[in-house]
């Protein structure tokens, strides 16, 4: 379209004379409705009646359409007023525009600031400094918040009158940006920003500083310093993988001795130490043995399981066989497993005992189960870290004007979870006792106990809280800053909890081919404890309060900050169940006895309050 070219002085005159003619057409219409809208019959009959009527309904229709147009009119008397009063206020603003573009390039290109005008606000994100405010008269511009690992930027300084631009917030680990001073004469101090929250990999996990408050010069209030940054939170507990395994133990050997018919067998070797990185070696299996005559045999153990971070399990007992006559062999009990070293490592299993055969006149006794090693306690939490420090309130005006307040100190951070306790290694099983041939006894072994629940880790403790900065001081007529309140202290961490008992072994069944043979069955393995819970964190202590700024010759001093709270304590984890009992072994003449379950682990303590 056509450019347009407006003059409000002529569309105010045009709204003036429109107005003439709007009263000029209502005092016309108004005269004439007094006449009009009521006219009296020529003569007394119906058609005289009629045409009055028909006049009179003309009158009255004109009218209507009057006052409508006539608010129509004052409606576009509204609408052209307002148009003129919008292109003179942007034509006035033009030109102030104008003005102050004229008067503040000089100096903005000396001295880097207008005459007249607020700075420019650093951009979030870059941790610029606010630009200065007019030296007449303008307002600092903010800092811009700071980025990862980048403080935050210093708000712009006011000119003669202004108050200066508040700091920004700092970026992780890093602290807020200062703010900028009031005018020269007359104007407030900006706020310090907030310091960064404490993370990994940014100033070594340390949490940033508020920012201090900008001072005021000769009249004006300190700015309020910046609030501390958040501490680190503890790291969780975390129980390491256990990757390698160690070495088998050798297998027992055995001798005979012909001339007697006893037999011996060795037992096996223990399991290789793994480390911590790896689960302990398998014990070697026994020496296995053959009775004959009026000879005793007796079978190897197996061997215990080698250290490690998982405990290494028991080796299988050797086996026993007595042959005809009055001989005697006992089969090998199945060795021990060990107990877990590393944090949350599984305890070994026990090894199952050795069987045992008897024949004609012979009795034969099955090898016991070993027991499950216990299982290791979890990795407990890691203490969470200190808050940071606020910043100080600005000075106030060196005249009037009171000191600004300490920014509060950040809160602690938050304990690690404790983890989870290690799993109790499983019994081994009582083996089983065969007769045959009219044999004198057999007794299926009896199965091992389970191993013990680990406990769960104990939570991480809560950091403290961080100091309160200190208030400003004030004028020659001003009060000092209030000090920052001290810094919350942080959560104590949950403690982890407790891992299961392991199921006793089951007894050895016995059996028979005759029914002059004895056949007992095995007894049944009690099961494991349940692991404890682990104890809760505690509550991280309060920081230090700020202290109240001093006042002037005719000022209070300012009130200490107020103490904070500590934190509160973790809750313990949960003990759990122990472990059931094996099974009986079932024999010819009689069954093996009950064991007794494992008692359940205890809940840990919750965590104190700090």
């Amino acid at each position: 379209m056509s450019f347009l070219f407006a003059t409000p002085d002529l569309m105010l005159a045009a709204v003036a004379d429109l107005t003439d003619i709007g009263t000029a057409l209502e005092s016309a219409s108004a005269s004439a409705a007094a006449t009009t809208a009521e006219v009296l019959p020529a003569a007394a009959d119906e058609v005289s009646a009629a045409i009055a009527a028909v006049f009179g309904g003309y009158a009255r229709t004109y009218q209507q359409v009057s006052t409508q147009a006539a608010e129509f009119h004052e409606r576009f008397l509204q609408a052209l007023s307002g148009g003129a009063g919008a292109y003179a206020a942007a034509e006035t603003n033009n030109v102030e525009q104008v003005l102050l573009s004229v008067v503040n390039a000089p100096t903005q290109a000396l001295l880097g600031r207008p005459v007249i005008g607020d700075g420019v606000s650093g951009a979030p994100g870059t941790g610029a400094n606010g630009g200065a405010g007019g030296l007449l008269w303008g307002n600092g511009g903010a800092g811009g918040s700071g980025s990862p690992g980048q403080a935050g930027g210093n708000g712009g300084n006011a000119g003669l009158f202004g108050n200066g631009g508040s700091g920004g917030a700092g970026g992780a680990g890093q602290a807020g940006g200062r703010g900028g001073n009031g005018g020269w004469l007359n104007g407030n101090g900006g706020s310090g920003g907030q310091g960064g929250a404490a993370t990994t990999g940014f100033s070594g996990g340390l949490p940033g500083r508020g920012g201090d408050g900008g001072s005021a010069n000769l009249f004006g209030t300190g700015g309020a310093g910046g609030q501390g940054g958040t501490g680190l939170a503890g790291a969780n507990g975390v129980n390491p993988v256990i990757t390698g395994q160690g070495a088998t133990g050798s297998t027992g050997t055995s001798t005979f001795n012909s001339a007697t018919g006893d037999a011996f067998g060795f037992n096996g070797g223990d399991g290789a130490d793994g480390g911590l990185n790896a689960t302990g070696g398998t014990g070697g299996t026994g020496g296995s043995v053959i009775a004959d005559g009026t000879g005793n045999g007796q079978a190897g153990n197996g061997g215990a399981g080698g250290a490690g971070g998982n405990g290494g399990a028991g080796g299988t007992g050797g086996n026993a066989t007595a042959l005809a006559g009055s001989a005697v062999a006992a089969a090998g009990d199945g060795g021990n497993g060990t107990n877990a070293l590393a944090p949350g490592g599984a305890g070994g299993a026990g090894g199952n005992g050795g069987s045992a055969t008897a024949f004609a006149g012979g009795s034969g006794f099955a090898g016991f189960g070993g027991n499950g090693g216990g299982g290791a306690t979890g990795a407990s939490g890691g203490t969470g870290g200190m808050g940071g420090t606020g910043g100080n309130g600005g000075h106030g005006g060196l005249l009037v004007g009171s000191g600004g307040a300490g920014g509060a100190g950040g809160t602690g951070g938050a304990g690690g979870l404790g983890a989870g306790g290690g799993l109790g290694g499983a019994a081994g099983g009582g083996a089983v006792a065969i007769g045959s041939l009219n044999a004198f006894q057999v007794v299926g072994g009896q199965g091992g106990d389970g191993g013990d629940g680990g406990s769960g880790g104990t939570g991480g403790t809560g950091g403290s809280g961080g100091a309160g900065g200190n208030g400003g001081a004030g004028g020659l007529f001003g009060a000092g800053g209030a000090g920052g309140n001290a810094g919350v202290g942080g959560h104590g961490g949950d403690g982890g909890g407790g891992a299961l008992g392991a199921k006793g072994g089951n007894g050895g069944n016995a059996s028979r081919s005759s029914v002059s043979t004895i056949a007992d069955g095995g007894f049944a393995g009690d099961g494991g404890d349940g692991g404890d819970g682990g104890d809760g964190g505690n509550g991280g202590s309060a920081g230090t309060v700020g202290i109240g700024g001093s006042g002037g010759l005719f000022g209070a001093a300012g009130n200490n900050g107020t103490a904070g709270t500590g934190g509160t304590g973790g809750a313990g984890g949960g003990g759990v169940s122990g472990g059931a009992a094996g099974t009986p072994g079932i024999g010819a003449s009689s069954d093996g006895g009950a064991g007794t379950a494992g008692a359940p682990g205890n809940n840990g303590l919750p965590g104190q309050d700090g």
